[in-house]
């Protein structure tokens, strides 16, 4: 999944000279964290957010400085074609709560931790009604099997996660779409019928 998919466009936007107290106006109207700071032309020269702000606690501070006094200079940026993986290992290295975007060097959006938490929850179903089922697989192509066989057993596979269990051996973790005709044992019976080792069931 591409970070242009989540991103918020038409992202809110400050100019350099705007005073702290602009700043924090913007995010209170907004209900946003994260500003992208800009300058005449409207290009990206900086960042600022609520924690940079929390510093100046007298109202005298924040109608008197301006915002290029504050802000990150040359923040984290991240294309809007990258994959919300790399968007969310950069929040995490950087530790970061959101990340500007850009596309050909223009600002196209803001994509923040909780962008990310959104995406990792619909891509893993996890509001939906759903099952998971553990595998053990012990070769590369077994995989693709596994999946073939909770397809044709009637299921809907909605997510595949994986850690390795060994050299040789994978856990590969089956999230289920759930209906009426979602049959949990059949699957695994047909699983266990190919060789699989079934670790567990999670209903």
């Amino acid at each position: 999944m591409k970070v242009k998919n989540w991103i918020r466009r038409e992202p809110v936007t400050i100019h350099r000279t705007a005073l702290l107290q602009d700043a924090l106006e913007l995010m209170k109207k907004h209900s946003i964290r994260h500003l992208p700071v800009v300058d005449d032309a409207g290009q990206l020269v900086g960042f600022i957010t609520e924690s940079d702000l929390r510093q100046f606690f007298f109202p005298s501070m924040v109608e008197e400085i301006p915002v290029h006094q504050v802000m990150v200079l040359n923040p984290i940026t991240i294309n809007a074609n990258a994959s919300i993986e790399l968007a969310a290992r950069l929040i995490h290295d950087y530790k970061i709560g959101g990340l500007p975007v850009l596309d050909k060097k223009k600002l196209v959006g803001v994509i923040t931790a909780s962008d990310l938490l959104s995406a990792f929850i619909e891509v893993m179903g996890l509001l939906k009604s759903s099952a998971r089922i553990d595998v053990l697989v012990d070769r590369s192509e077994g995989v693709d099997e596994v999946s073939r066989i909770i397809r044709d057993s009637g299921c809907e596979i909605i997510s595949v996660a994986t850690e390795s269990h060994s050299s040789r051996q994978k856990v590969y973790y089956f999230r289920l779409e759930k209906n009426e005709g979602t049959d949990l044992e059949q699957v695994v019976e047909a699983l266990e019928g190919a060789g699989y080792k079934v670790l567990s069931v999670m209903d």
